[in-house]
């Protein structure tokens, strides 16, 4: 794996650590993040060694403000650009990863950095943090899937409310919407994401697999499709253990 100038790959224990690393620009992910951040995520789907990934900002101010909005207009043309995003589609890599994944957010979280969080498992926010989907404001719309993934979460009228208005919005009320799973000072953020990082790896990595198949692909699935599949990924690890 190369050199990294816009993220820190790091290993410890079992949990793979991944920081936004631009703390001058807020973590902003720019084009070159995007491509470090798409060649790391396979090494933490494929490494036998890690269990759980943390994925952090840099800094005090940001998990990540969102897109580099200086890189705007830069690319040749927006169809290129969007042929670039097809191409390397971080957002869908995030979501292709196996393994749970936790976002520590600290700070900002706006655009494309709360997309970001939304592709994780767990979002474990300081008390000091504010999420938002300023697009509107910009004259555009969320391209990193905020649209669909916040309904995932949120109910339909708040996403509504966020997207529309471009407002931000504090902790706790990310918090009484469902945006985000627990609040914890500042100072307690990184602790309280290795303390659940620890807690998930008690378990059985290949049910914990199966159980975030199960989550993820369910949602798209009609009821009783959900509950078959979860019955076939169930036999399977029952198969698995008895032939261990």
């Amino acid at each position: 794996m190369g050199d990294f100038e816009n993220i820190i790959f790091e290993k410890d224990g079992g949990i793979a650590y991944i920081t936004l690393n631009r703390p001058k620009a807020l973590n902003a992910v720019n084009t070159r993040m995007r491509d470090e951040l798409y060649e790391v995520l396979p090494s933490i789907k494929d490494d036998p060694d890690v269990k759980v990934a943390i994925v952090k900002g840099a800094g005090d101010r940001a998990f990540s403000a969102g897109a580099d909005i200086s890189e705007f207009g830069t690319v040749p043309s927006m169809a290129i650009g969007r042929e670039i995003r097809w191409e390397r589609d971080l957002w869908g890599m995030f979501l292709s990863v196996q393994k749970p994944l936790i976002a520590a957010i600290g700070g900002f979280a706006l655009g494309a950095g709360i997309e970001m969080a939304m592709c994780c498992d767990i979002r474990i926010a300081s008390d000091d943090s504010q999420f938002g989907l300023p697009e509107a404001n910009l004259g555009m719309v969320p391209t990193a899937g905020g649209s669909q993934t916040m309904p995932r979460f949120v109910l339909k009228g708040w996403v509504s409310e966020i997207v529309f208005t471009a407002d931000r919005i504090d902790a706790q009320k990310a918090l009484h919407i469902g945006l985000i799973n627990q609040v914890v000072p500042r100072d307690q953020l990184l602790n309280k994401a290795n303390e659940t990082a620890r807690r998930i790896m008690s378990n059985d990595a290949n049910a914990l697999e199966c159980a975030k198949a199960a989550i993820v692909r369910g949602l798209d699935m009609p009821l009783s499709q959900g509950l078959e599949m979860e019955q076939r990924l169930a036999a399977a690890l029952t198969s698995e253990r008895k032939t261990s």
